[in-house]
């Protein structure tokens, strides 16, 4: 790491971070063991019934097909749609069994209270927009200070900035929080002279040079917000829970202002909390880390989880992209608990502002989440650990897979007598595709739409369990309202993102890169020519589509895939109409965060808008 004098950091409080071998398992001696593993039952209630109705779905399909003789081609397609469907099946058990822990578990326990612990606040920031930071950064510390704890809390803003004018309004952004905060609120900031390893390295030289002088680290991202009930929560499970060296909370979606954005904050609430419920209770002691609001013993994270560089075919070693997936097995396989804690309220992110915004950052997820396949069979790594890299990286590649069966229904998903082979060759095609009955094709798509929206209806129908009023979204007119809103628009813009991840995919496999450039957080403004272009295949497919059906030679069981992609281009320009400039639609679909925000959400608020305003009133540097 390259160092250099930090005038704004402590004195150095050195600690080892070996870095570790991928080949040969690891134990930290220091680690207080797990002992049996809690979860058998959970996970046997979540993978056994996706198993089960899969299974199902496959005996159907092969009872249809195997009318004509099954051929090579229709036995790839079965373990195509196998593959597809377990996903789905996978979510919804997730579901189901998050519901059951939530009903049977309905009245937490007094929250415990262990060793008070001296902890780290890190907020890595790389080109972020400085009031932002630093705004939510005060709000916290404000929060923790007024909360009565006996644990200790230091703020670092680890900053790789690169731009020269960002750095400089970074620097006032943070003497102007030491100016206004009180002595007894602790906060420093450091700016690297080199970006070295991104993320990683920034958190890598923070736990080398100063992660001695502290028991846990609560890593955030830039655009983190925690209340300080949600910090000292997790502080308190971490001190009380000598085995976990990560938890991992459940981050909410704040801030959006957009449709898209509405879109992905309404589903969090309403669907992502159970999904959290479920995936919490079967994961148990083998959880996963997002790189983001955990909270991280910090020995622990110094001698289990310094990340190697992967071996390359050119010899040289490149740099673990997604490294929170890994971090976490690292840790786990060395004797260290990963839990994940979603009950925990008050954590909070922000969302991608529209759909090119959420694609781009998507792009960077896909290349690092595919590079997990190449660490599958890593010396030591719990079989869970596995399956989450394994799951990160299959979200990816079962967009392929979807467009591949979507390729295969539009081509010869007519029937027997017509489908566009034969219409173009006029000759029969060597694979014979069975006919398909009304009754067939209902109960298929009655069972597939069904499966499809079985996680966001269990969702909303449990909606008083995961601890959100009715009232809090708006009265049960305007939470139908949202919720049916949300469907459709979520329905509409899949297809979209399927052709997008599709070709992540293919640029990944092609070894094409793609710039992991800091995230537009307020929504980049394009223009109709950038929205043609970003969306082009999409268009001609769904024209395709569409064509295919006038001329009788394509399902019509497509139509609402065609729709989505003949008008990608005018959707894509929708995700970014701003509700908040219009008084009717202001609070549309809207969560607890919009009808009534908390306190650290308008504290942050009231925060970035003074630095922003105190920030455009100082001299340039070069004044």
């Amino acid at each position: 790491m390259t160092r250099s004098f930090e005038p704004y950091m402590p004195p150095d409080m050195a600690l080892a971070r070996p870095i570790q071998n991928l080949g040969r398992p690891y134990h930290d001696v220091t680690a207080p063991g797990l002992g049996a593993g809690r979860a058998g039952l959970w996970r046997l209630a979540t993978f056994l019934p996706a198993f089960a109705t899969t299974l199902g779905l496959v005996a159907a399909f092969t009872n249809w097909f195997v009318m004509g003789g099954l051929t090579g081609f229709e036995m790839a397609l079965i373990s195509l749609i196998a593959i597809t469907f377990f996903w789905i099946s996978l979510s919804v058990s997730t579901v189901c069994v998050g519901l059951l822990r939530l009903f049977f578990t309905r009245k937490g326990a007094t929250p415990a209270t262990g060793p008070s612990m001296d902890v780290a606040l890190l907020v890595p920031c790389y080109n972020e927009v400085p009031w932002d930071v630093f705004g939510n950064a005060c709000a916290m510390l404000e929060a923790l200070d007024a909360h009565t704890t006996d644990h200790r809390y230091t703020l670092f803003i680890l900053s790789d900035t690169r731009d020269t004018a960002t750095a400089e309004q970074e620097l006032r952004a943070f003497a102007t929080l030491r100016a206004r905060l009180p002595e007894s609120i602790r906060i420093h900031y450091r700016r690297r002279p080199e970006n070295i390893d991104r993320k990683v390295g920034n958190l890598a030289d923070w736990v080398e040079r100063w992660g001695g002088g502290y028991a846990a680290m609560l890593v955030l991202d830039a655009d983190s917000l925690m209340s300080g009930d949600a910090i000292v929560a997790l502080t308190d499970e971490l001190s009380c829970d000598p085995t976990a060296g990560l938890i991992q909370s459940f981050p909410q979606l704040y801030g959006a202002e957009t449709v898209f954005a509405r879109v992905q904050q309404f589903s969090s609430v309403i669907y992502g909390a159970v999904l959290a419920e479920g995936l919490a209770t079967w994961s148990d002691q083998e959880g996963n880390y997002w790189g983001h609001n955990a909270i991280i013993r910090t020995a622990a994270f110094a001698s289990c989880a310094g990340l190697p560089k992967l071996k390359t075919i050119t010899g040289k070693g490149t740099l673990i992209l997604s490294h929170d997936f890994v971090e976490a097995g690292l840790l786990r396989r060395a004797g260290w608990g990963v839990r994940f804690s979603p009950r925990i309220k008050g954590s909070y992110e922000e969302v991608p502002a529209t759909l090119i915004d959420y694609v781009i950052r998507d792009q960077r997820w896909c290349q690092g989440n595919l590079q997990h396949l190449k660490l599958l069979t890593s010396n030591g790594f719990h079989a869970v650990t596995r399956f989450h890299l394994f799951h990160g990286a299959v979200s990816y590649l079962l967009s392929p897979a979807w467009f591949a069966l979507l390729m295969v229904w539009a081509l010869i998903g007519t029937g027997a007598e017509q489908n566009v082979i034969r219409y173009f060759v006029g000759v029969n095609p060597q694979v014979q595709w069975p006919e398909m009955t009304a009754v067939h094709s209902t109960a298929l798509l009655v069972f597939m739409y069904g499966m499809l929206l079985a996680p966001k209806a269990l969702g909303a129908a449990a909606i008083g369990g995961i601890g959100v009023r009715i009232a809090e979204l708006g009265g049960p007119f305007r939470f139908a309202t949202s919720f049916v809103s949300e469907l459709v628009l979520s329905i509409l813009y899949a297809p979209i993102l399927m052709v997008q991840q599709t070709l992540a995919v293919l640029k990944t496999a092609l070894g094409i890169r793609i710039d992991w450039s800091p995230q537009a957080r307020s929504g980049g403004h394009y223009s109709l020519w950038v929205l043609m272009k970003f969306h082009v295949l999409e268009t001609f497919a769904g024209v395709a589509l569409a064509a295919g059906m006038v001329a009788g030679i394509v399902s019509l069981w497509l139509l609402p895939i065609a729709i989505s992609l003949t008008f990608a281009v005018p959707l894509s320009a929708l995700s970014g109409l701003r509700l908040t400039r219009f008084r009717a639609t202001e609070r549309a679909l809207g969560t607890p965060e919009v009808y009534a925000a908390p306190a650290i959400i308008l504290a942050a608020r009231a925060h970035r808008a003074e630095l922003r305003e105190t920030l455009a009133d100082l001299p340039d540097a070069a004044e």
